[in-house]
């Protein structure tokens, strides 16, 4: 499969393999999700359970990744969506929400936003949500 960009760049696209995850783990590492990093057997077992696991690859370099979860009918809940940093800015991110939504186009796609990230979700006419999230050790 292939992701290609308004500009014309394109990218080769696949479906996660148990062997990707160190690269998974890497860009986790290089952009400071300490939470996935330090659950790393717990990151991994995420990704092997959920219905979309995608990966984009330059090469052998990974470029971006998109993880979460669809019934194909009503949601696509968009757990992770990282783009390498080297690579930010050309509309990967963009485009990569878009091929998902194309699989599964009856669903809306539903996702939360860091502070970092609100902008670029707002940029792209998603709407705000309000939700709640909660961990088993804040009981």
């Amino acid at each position: 499969m292939e992701l290609t960009l308004t500009n014309g760049e394109v990218y080769s696209i696949r479906n996660f393999k148990e062997e990707d995850f160190d690269y998974v783990h890497e860009l986790n590492v290089e952009e400071g999700w300490s939470n996935l990093v330090q659950k790393k057997e717990d990151t991994k077992l995420a990704w092997e359970h959920s219905t979309i696991a995608l990966l984009v690859f330059e090469n052998h370099n990974l470029v971006a990744y998109i993880r979460g979860f669809t019934d194909g009918n009503v949601t696509t809940f968009i757990c992770e969506l990282l783009v390498n940093k080297r690579y930010r800015g050309k509309g990967i991110g963009k485009e990569l929400i878009k091929f998902v939504h194309h699989l599964y186009p009856k669903t809306r796609i539903d996702l939360l936003a860091t502070s970092s990230s609100k902008s670029f979700y707002e940029e792209n006419d998603y709407r705000a949500f309000y939700g709640f999230r909660k961990t088993i050790e804040e009981y």
